[in-house]
């Protein structure tokens, strides 16, 4: 893989406010990197930084090994950017806006109509090409804000919120665009929605008062939940007191909750020591009792347990 966007100790002071603490990571061709945090974290703040319309305090942005600083031109021709909110001209049509923006990046002639027609198509709005950007739907306003930033196909991509507002069929296609994206380039997603992370990303960093609190691919952020490893089991609410003594009592077994669905069923979470494997030994345990089982299955881990976790502690 080729490394493609390097940010270096970047810190954004506003004031005596440190929006942006000191974080430093890179992304290479082929990654999809959720930058992940709670409203107010630093995330936009960053993302303004790395794409040059905001200048840093100190550090520096690198890609494809042009400095923002000092190449802003070089960078911009190599970055896709769809800003916070999608912020668009609401006048123009969405076929006059692509074309702005094409003449902007120097794409003319036959190559602006094939890099609009392609950009359309791709994120769905052929049907709206000619309608005034007023008067469409917030979904389509963030459609035609994806359009501009993937018009001149973009080795870096960096997307603020990409499916804010989306209904959920429109962010599966932008998902899905994003997925098939993906391999060619190198892919930033600014979010708080964890099922973004969890769906497209191949990587996730959590930032928390514009500092890194962790870095891993999502599996990597759901081993280190509670919720890693553990057996949930499902059976009727009046066998649920026995049920949990029994598991309660097996080797590896932390602790055990009950959780009431209020249909008479009960739902058990037996929670492992160290988040090490249990559901052999719960299997087993259960497969010589008299309880009605009526499901069984083990937790991968959940990243809003780790999100709770990271961002509250910092």
């Amino acid at each position: 893989m080729t490394q493609m966007l390097e940010i270096e100790g970047l810190i954004k002071r506003f004031g005596s406010l440190t929006a942006v603490d000191g974080i430093s990571f890179s992304v290479d061709r082929g990654e999809v990197l959720g930058f992940l945090g709670p409203n107010g974290a630093g995330k936009t703040t960053a993302m303004r930084m790395v794409t040059g319309f905001l200048p840093p305090t100190s550090g520096r942005v690198l890609v494809e090994g042009f400095d923002v600083a000092t190449d802003p031109i070089a960078v911009k021709k190599r970055i896709g950017y769809l800003p916070e909110g999608a912020p668009l001209y609401e006048d123009m049509t969405p076929l006059e806006l692509l074309g702005f923006v094409a003449d902007v990046r120097g794409i003319s002639g036959a190559a602006k109509g094939r890099a609009i027609g392609q950009a359309a198509e791709r994120i769905n709005i052929r049907h709206v090409l000619r309608q005034s950007i007023g008067t469409l739907s917030k979904g389509f306003k963030r459609r035609v804000g994806i359009a501009q930033a993937i018009l001149h196909d973009p080795d870096v991509l960096i997307l603020d919120e990409p499916t804010d507002g989306l209904d959920p069929n429109q962010k599966h296609e932008v998902r899905r665009l994003i997925n098939e994206m993906a391999p060619n380039k190198a892919i930033v997603i600014s979010t708080h929605l964890l099922e973004e992370v969890e769906m497209v990303c191949s990587r996730a960093i959590v930032i928390a008062r514009g500092r890194i609190v962790a870095d891993g691919t999502p599996l990597e952020l759901e081993a280190r939940s509670r919720h890693h490893n553990a057996v949930v089991v499902r059976l009727p609410g009046d066998q649920a007191d026995a049920c949990r003594g029994q598991i309660s009592a097996i080797e590896g077994v932390a602790s055990v909750e009950v959780v009431s669905d209020g249909s008479g069923a009960a739902q058990l979470i037996a929670f492992s020591q160290s988040g090490g494997v249990i559901i052999d030994r719960v299997s087993a345990q259960l497969r010589g009792s008299d309880f009605r089982i009526d499901e069984l299955r083990v937790e991968r881990g959940r990243l809003d347990d780790v999100f709770r976790e990271l961002t509250t502690a910092a």
